[in-house]
């Protein structure tokens, strides 16, 4: 894999979720770590100035194992894969690493990278530190149906917005 400057990642943000999905993971080999399936977030800028930080911006519910590992980690990993890949995402996307080693049954290869996690088979990996974290709130929807949708149980998901500080492409 090769490193490039992040201000010059031009990858389209409904591609890299919605369409290809991303793992997000978070944690450590040496304190433990989680991955998951997210196919909502959003790539841009924000902050900072000469155009803003080069941003993304992902989504927890709070009964997501991975969670955890976000909240007690400044960092964390969004790796996007070749087609080939997709069963593997669906699996790891549909079951939790906190009942088995969910990594173990598919066909990638976590590797230790800089301040976190990433894996062998990725086609792009994104190194990213969380500035900013607040839950998403009933309250602030002005769509209700929307919400009501979404979220029937009320299991908002937290919002993370990070600093994508590396990014590598192979």
């Amino acid at each position: 894999m090769r490193e490039i400057d992040p201000k010059q990642f031009d990858y389209s943000a409904y591609e890299f979720f919605a369409k290809d999905w991303a793992l997000v993971t978070a944690g450590t080999k040496e304190s433990g770590w989680n991955t998951m399936t997210v196919s909502w977030g959003h790539l841009g800028s924000l902050w900072g100035h000469a155009g803003g930080l080069p941003t993304a911006i992902v989504y927890i519910r709070p009964q997501r194992y991975t969670k955890r590992f976000m909240d007690t980690n400044p960092y964390f990993t969004l790796t996007i894969f070749d087609a080939q890949y997709k069963k593997d995402l669906a699996y790891l996307g549909s079951h939790s690493g906190k009942d088995e080693d969910k990594v173990a049954k598919t066909n990638l290869h976590p590797i230790a990278i800089d301040q976190g996690i990433a894996f062998e088979e990725a086609k792009i990996t994104l190194l990213c530190r969380t500035l900013y974290q607040a839950p998403v709130e009933e309250k602030y929807f002005k769509d209700q149906v929307l919400m009501k949708t979404i979220y029937p149980e009320k299991d908002f998901h937290d919002m993370y917005i990070a600093q994508i500080e590396k990014v590598w492409i192979k």
